[in-house]
């Protein structure tokens, strides 16, 4: 059995290349990045689907939210990543590997992509990225993703990057704009074990995200 990782990053945080990205810590000492996490969260579109416990409205929200991350990525409990491309650097969108649990060997995953990122299949890629960057350098055998029912481009996103669908969660997330009422939500997961994703094919790449640097 493979000896359990320590809770804590001691050395110096990942950066993910590949699939024309660059994954990167967000730094809550960056004023474009406090501007980009801000703009992302209060993108209507996001909000259409998700109801963060603590709201991000204004740079200050936004600051404490990217350094409560932080605080989250030196303890090894979750990872929130930049996404940009690769090339110019121009912020895309964020990914997230969240709830770390390296005695179970699982967490799970989150996303958004900011209004003009999106067609270019910045999720999908992301998402590929980071999957293989927790199965294979955290070490863990499940990735759990979930989504509120009718979100059927995650749904898609999620099946293309093999996250197999696992059923629905009663009650499980909260309703828009609410903390007081509740909606179901899909449930996937991939596991370490599972073969390659329809998206490594459709992309033309190799599993590896290094051979597409």
């Amino acid at each position: 059995m493979a000896p359990i990782r320590d809770r804590s990053l001691t050395g110096p945080l990942p950066e993910i290349h590949g699939h024309g990205l660059h994954l990167r810590p967000w730094d809550a000492a960056s004023a474009s990045d406090v501007e980009t996490w801000l703009r992302g969260m209060n993108d209507p579109e996001f909000r259409r689907w998700n109801t963060p416990l603590r709201l991000v409205t204004d740079r200050t929200s936004a600051l404490e939210s990217l350094l409560a991350r932080a605080q989250s990525a030196a303890e090894g409990t979750s990872m929130s990543f930049r996404v940009a491309d690769a090339r110019s650097g121009t912020a895309l969108g964020h990914i997230g590997v969240n709830e770390i649990k390296y005695h179970l060997k699982v967490a799970r995953v989150g996303y958004w992509v900011l209004p003009e990122a999106r067609g270019q299949g910045v999720a999908t890629r992301a998402l590929l990225l980071a999957a293989h960057w927790a199965l294979t350098e955290l070490g863990l055998h499940r990735l759990e993703l979930d989504h509120a029912v009718g979100h059927d481009a995650s749904c898609r996103i999620a099946g293309r990057c093999g996250f197999a669908y696992e059923g629905t969660l009663r009650g499980a997330i909260f309703e828009k704009d609410r903390h007081d009422a509740f909606r179901d939500a899909h449930l996937h997961a991939r596991l370490a074990t599972d073969p390659a994703p329809d998206a490594v094919r459709e992309l033309g790449v190799d599993q590896d995200p290094a051979a597409d640097r």
